[in-house]
């Protein structure tokens, strides 16, 4: 688990509940970064995301765990990076039932013409991913 008392872990907390939008980069089969942008939340232990199931970045995961995520750094300066792990949730809590991601996300996916629960059924897929690693630059 990371430290978010220090300094940087505070500004990366603070993203954390604020920001819309980090950059997942997965490991494609041939070794190659696959960055992406997604939705997210944190919970207090990892980031929750949510995917189609058919999504290439489920099937990178569920070969090679282990991920990165960032932040937009905008000018180049503000940059968190964790280093983590991945896991495809068994049972997952599907979108729609999780209360802090509906309340970030609703809006977002009214505008792209889903329903809470179209939504859920589209997005059925739940990752989390544990940072373990946290680096700035």
């Amino acid at each position: 688990m990371i430290d978010l008392t220090t300094k940087l872990g505070l500004r990366a907390k603070q993203r954390l509940d604020t920001e819309s939008v980090i950059w997942l980069t997965t490991v494609d089969a041939k070794g190659t970064p696959q960055p992406r942008p997604v939705w997210f939340i944190w919970d207090g232990e990892a980031l929750v995301i949510y995917s189609q199931a058919k999504a290439k970045k489920v099937q990178h995961i569920a070969k090679n765990p282990n991920v990165a995520l960032h932040f937009d750094s905008g000018n180049g300066e503000d940059i968190q990076v964790f280093l983590g792990v991945a896991e495809i949730v068994q049972n997952p809590t599907p979108a729609n039932q999780n209360a802090a991601y509906m309340d970030r996300y609703r809006k977002g996916i009214h505008g792209l013409g889903f329903t809470e629960q179209s939504f859920a059924a589209e997005y059925s897929v739940e990752i989390r991913v544990k940072p373990s690693r946290l680096r700035s630059f």
